[in-house]
């Protein structure tokens, strides 16, 4: 596996950790639809939190949530919209970021409620 694979994989790994840690539940990881793909999808206060991982070895230029374009933004939202309406959510929706990176021996975590609105066409 390429080493930034590897990376995103660990990322993915803590970033779940710190939900579950943070009182959250896992529904869902990698959920697909179609070639779409959200990395995590959780809940927590009835809210279905629908979640971007982005783990990054060096602090970038980029915010977190800048380094998300709006066609990326696009297929969370389609993705999401499958697991509601395969799973019959009736809930709130929101979409977070999550940003991990390497500090050390351990990871510097970065948690971005509400991060983006789902685009209006």
């Amino acid at each position: 596996m390429a080493k930034h694979n590897e990376l995103g994989k660990a990322g993915e790994i803590r970033a779940r950790e710190f939900l579950l840690a943070e009182g959250y539940k896992i529904r869902s990881t990698n959920y697909r639809a179609g070639k779409l793909e959200i990395d995590i999808i959780a809940e927590k206060d009835d809210w279905l939190v629908i979640v971007e991982v982005r783990t990054r070895s060096t602090d970038s230029f980029l915010a977190p949530e800048e380094s998300i374009g709006l066609q990326k933004i696009k297929n969370l939202v389609n993705a999401a919209g499958s697991y509601i309406k395969r799973y019959n959510w009736m809930g709130e929706t929101r979409f977070d970021i999550i940003s991990v990176m390497p500090d050390g021996n351990d990871y510097k975590i970065e948690h971005i409620e509400n991060a983006f609105l789902p685009p209006v066409n």
